[in-house]
């Protein structure tokens, strides 16, 4: 009989899986995760090819038989993430980790929808990843920026989609009153729609007033439209200049998984373990 695995044991196997897995510094985990980075274009690849109506006629076989594969690894290497994971449930609630679980899901909605295996393609998303793996850190440092600056700009953010909202209201109810529904407008939740098409300058023309009231409205609303697409690229911007820029390394801390430390830190600024 074979002797059961001693703790020891496992917990070596879970550390040498863990930093083929996780760290992009080492050439087992760089050479892991550029293999990953080509199986996720394959596999991409593999949905838009049986998207496409002669393809799929000719291939189509073939071409799910692939989907189910590229499928079985990366739920192999979801559950392995979460075993060799020092806290399994900060990598499943974090963003990497939805990721990963969405992009695995479609295939076997598969079963109960109908054509769910075309959202697939969120496996996209996974490629973020090339920023870590290539050495790229300048640019997850200038992301790392980007994010706190979006963060730092939300609640004023929020005030202003919240005053653009009573501005569309307004308007979408000035012109169902004023058109009416001999003109299409034949509602306030339809003349609100009118309202964001043409405060955001889209245009599609499906619906457009045809008084002269209306029409003076219409270009208020389109003049005014310019000055709010500007508003929150300034808010945003005037964080981004108050916010510092500083390198990060790659590494992820091996007890906490908290990534961007700077490149001569020794320790985790999260928990204190050392890196």
């Amino acid at each position: 009989m074979t002797e059961p695995q001693s703790p020891t044991h496992t917990s070596d196997l879970r550390r040498r899986v863990h930093e083929i897995i996780f760290k992009a510094d080492t050439p087992a985990g760089k050479a892991f995760d550029i293999a990953l980075l080509w199986t996720i274009l394959l596999s991409v690849l593999t949905v838009m090819l049986d998207s496409v109506a002669d393809i799929s006629a000719e291939y189509g076989r073939p071409l799910r038989i692939l989907e189910w594969v590229f499928t079985l690894l990366f739920t192999a290497e979801y559950f392995l993430r979460i075993y060799c994971s020092p806290r399994p449930g900060r990598y499943i609630r974090s963003f990497f980790g939805l990721v990963d679980l969405v992009s695995i899901l479609p295939t076997y909605l598969s079963f109960f929808i109908a054509g769910s295996q075309s959202l697939l393609v969120i496996r996209a998303l996974r490629l973020l990843r090339v920023f870590r793996i290539l050495n790229l850190a300048q640019y997850r440092g200038e992301a790392h920026v980007l994010l706190n600056a979006l963060k730092a700009s939300r609640h004023k953010i929020t005030v202003f989609l919240g005053a653009v909202l009573m501005v569309v209201l307004i308007m979408g109810a000035t012109m169902y009153l004023i058109e009416g529904k001999e003109h299409g407008f034949d509602s306030i939740p339809t003349s609100m729609y009118w309202a964001v098409v043409t405060m955001t300058t889209v245009g599609y023309g499906d619906i457009a007033p045809q008084t002269v009231i209306g029409q003076v409205l219409a270009s208020v609303l389109m003049i005014l439209g310019y000055g709010i697409i500007a508003v929150p690229t300034g808010i945003v911007s005037a964080e981004l200049v108050r916010s510092p820029v500083g390198d990060v390394r790659k590494q992820a801390c091996p007890a906490c998984e908290t990534k961007g430390h700077d490149f001569d830190a020794t320790h985790c600024k999260h928990c204190g373990a050392k890196l």
